[in-house]
């Protein structure tokens, strides 16, 4: 088969298409034909070398988002997944257990197996994968916007109603609304009965974000944020903010809360650290922060069906041929990107 692979860090240039033997499947695996690969910013900074998940080997396959074909069943998966169905794939390996060859790997708050981010992934024509982690994709759906759900949705789900507990009637801030996360937060609080503000940096993007539900909208580079989230909420402040840009944008984060509001932490893109402006605001007006470490097992499935029956608008940026891998990575990394990217084995 073809794959994209690299075998040292660095820019694009790294990236290689090369051939590999077709993967075999355990008794409890399949082998899944990759119709669509979906790129996420974990793909750019483990190939810089920025940052790695516990685990992460080099030559790595990267694409933590995948949707395509079964084309190879194991022994003890006939009886629940057979060759020609269509699915979408949990890349998270928590919850593998028995006779998969990927089982083992499920430590949640250490090294976690993540398809795509530890081990090879759906930037290649077929990938390995669970018979546990495959969920049925319609009929009438295609694989791109089947590719678009994994990690950003269960990254968002988890983070506003598993950690933050968003209800609706409250008002939730969402940063940086043409990312994939933000886009699907977007959708997720929408739906929920939330308000959602949201802020980008181009006029574009907030027009995007009106589009999919935000009330109000603000650009993050010319405004000031905690201002503007007390105006349009008269003097309140937001009920939760969910973040995932990190150190560019905390300050406005903390005091953009009401009284009792939640900041929920689910990225650093901008930065690793970040300082509290003010324990005496954080204290005095029961400020709660958040970190939302990785979803369960058991979120997957009920949130694909959520996916499946809401048919939320496909967001997708742009879509490259798996040879043009390269060229897909620099435009994610160029920012003026809404939505997913898709590569199409």
């Amino acid at each position: 088969m073809k794959a994209v692979s690299y075998a040292g860090h660095g820019g694009p240039e790294v990236l290689e298409l090369v051939d590999l033997s077709d993967p075999q499947p355990g008794p409890a695996d399949v082998v899944v034909e990759v119709g669509a690969c979906a790129l996420n910013r974990l793909d750019i900074v483990q190939r810089n070398g920025w940052y790695t998940l516990p685990g992460y080997t080099l030559p790595h396959i990267a694409g933590m988002d995948i949707a395509g074909t079964v084309v190879d069943v194991g022994t003890d998966a006939s009886g629940t997944v057979a060759i020609g169905d269509r699915v979408v794939v949990d890349p998270s390996l928590a919850g593998v257990t028995g006779d998969s060859k990927l089982a083992g790997m499920g430590d949640l708050h250490g090294a976690l197996g993540v398809l795509g981010g530890t081990i090879a992934g759906g930037y290649a024509e077929r990938c390995l994968v669970p018979a546990s982690h495959v969920y049925r994709v319609p009929d009438d759906m295609d694989f791109a916007q089947a590719a678009t759900f994994p990690t950003v949705f269960l990254t968002a789900a988890h983070a506003l109603f598993a950690t933050a507990g968003l209800t609706a009637g409250e008002t939730v801030l969402i940063h940086a609304a043409g990312s994939g996360v933000s886009v699907a937060a977007i959708q997720l609080a929408v739906d929920a009965g939330a308000t959602v503000l949201a802020t980008a940096g181009s006029a574009a993007k907030l027009d995007r974000a009106l589009e999919l539900g935000a009330t109000h909208v603000a650009n993050n580079r010319t405004t000031d944020i905690a201002a503007w989230a007390r105006e349009v909420t008269g003097g309140r402040g937001v009920d939760v903010v969910c973040d995932h840009v990190g150190t560019a944008l905390w300050e406005a984060s903390v005091f953009s809360l009401a009284i009792g509001g939640r900041l929920v932490s689910c990225g650093n893109t901008s930065g690793d650290t970040a300082t509290i402006p003010s324990l005496g605001f954080l204290f005095h007006s029961g400020i709660k922060i958040l970190g939302s470490d990785p979803y369960r097992p058991d979120e997957f499935g009920p949130l694909w069906d959520t996916f499946c029956e809401r048919r939320f608008p496909q967001v997708v940026d742009a879509e490259f041929a798996l040879a043009d891998a390269a060229e897909a990575q620099r435009r994610l990394e160029s920012n003026d990107v809404f939505g997913k990217i898709i590569l199409r084995p």
